[in-house]
């Protein structure tokens, strides 16, 4: 039997957290009155809720209610729909319609003009992966619920990523990302403490032997890796590695590496000045042809006109 990800390394694990990217997609705050619902849309990626205040109840899936407390944060799977609504005493209920969806300089607000709310939570939808291949909450069945207290201060975090939003200045991406992964972070820091961690419902977290080649593969890509030595380093024979790596990630083990890879490569063509050259040699390529070759197949275009394509994006940006 497989040992929960609660059994991981300190070192696997920290890796994995180092080299974890997060993309915020949309960040909605929700404010309800008594009395009212809203619906919301399903998207290709995981969601996210924290409850600011009050009290009200959230269904996922068609399931039924679940109350929703204060400092109460809930990670959605991808593709399911929720709905959020606020109790009254004669059980009446008003669905939010779009004239309550106001969108202040790229940032949604739903909520009902002229009515006090009672229920304000903070709404949004990411993502978060190593690389185009594998997503941390991809595969992920069941939501993800946990209390938190407030001198945790989740909810100071994730006003951060608000404020930055709204800010639109330079690095508003990244800077909204970074916060978001200091939420992500203390979220599997506490399920690792909990007496039900959730963290074994991940593939890439559930097959121990696994996860310590592919924590691996993630801290060092252009690392001279083989199926062989990632095999030995996972404790198991290359077969068997094959098999079961195969099985968790639905890839070769070679091709998820060569997707982290050009991960690495992408980011050292947008945050430093290194040659190409220099750049595919750090991503595990001897030959610039062969590592041209791979990164055009991934980004759709070479490595020079990927780095000045990100420049000209970053000056559009700049004031």
């Amino acid at each position: 039997m497989l040992r929960p990800a609660s059994q991981l390394s300190s070192t696997d694990l920290n890796n994995l957290l180092r080299a974890l990217e997060i993309d915020v997609v949309a960040l909605t705050q929700l404010a309800l009155p008594a009395g009212y619902r809203a619906e919301m849309g399903m998207l290709d990626a995981p969601a996210i809720h924290f409850n600011l205040s009050g009290h009200g109840r959230i269904s996922i899936n068609g399931r039924p209610m679940m109350p929703l407390t204060p400092h109460l944060l809930i990670i959605v799977p991808p593709s399911t729909p929720f709905a959020v609504e606020v109790y009254r005493p004669d059980g009446k209920l008003t669905r939010i319609d779009r004239d309550c969806w106001k969108r202040e300089d790229g940032l949604l607000r739903i909520a009902p003009p002229d009515e006090t709310p009672v229920l304000v939570l903070i709404c949004g939808f990411f993502n978060a992966g190593f690389g185009q291949s594998v997503g941390l909450f991809r595969d992920l069945r069941e939501p993800v619920i946990e209390q938190f207290e407030p001198a945790e201060k989740i909810d100071s975090k994730l006003r951060e990523v608000m404020d930055e939003l709204l800010a639109q200045e330079i690095g508003t991406g990244a800077m909204a990302a970074s916060l978001l992964k200091q939420v992500i972070v203390a979220l599997v820091r506490r399920s690792l403490h909990s007496s039900q961690s959730w963290t074994d419902r991940f593939s890439i977290l559930s097959d121990k032997q696994i996860t310590r080649a592919f924590a691996d593969m993630v801290a060092r890509p252009g690392a001279a890796h083989t199926v062989q030595s990632l095999a030995y380093c996972a404790g198991l024979s290359r077969s068997a590695f094959m098999a079961r790596f195969s099985d968790l990630f639905g890839r070769s083990p070679m091709v998820i590496l060569r997707d982290l890879r050009m991960r690495q490569a992408a980011r050292d063509l947008t945050t430093t000045a290194a040659p190409v050259d220099v750049v595919a040699h750090h991503a595990g390529y001897e030959s610039r042809s062969s590592f041209v070759r791979a990164f055009r197949k991934a980004y759709d275009l070479d490595p020079t006109e990927y780095r000045h394509s990100a420049r000209r994006r970053e000056d559009k940006a700049g004031p």
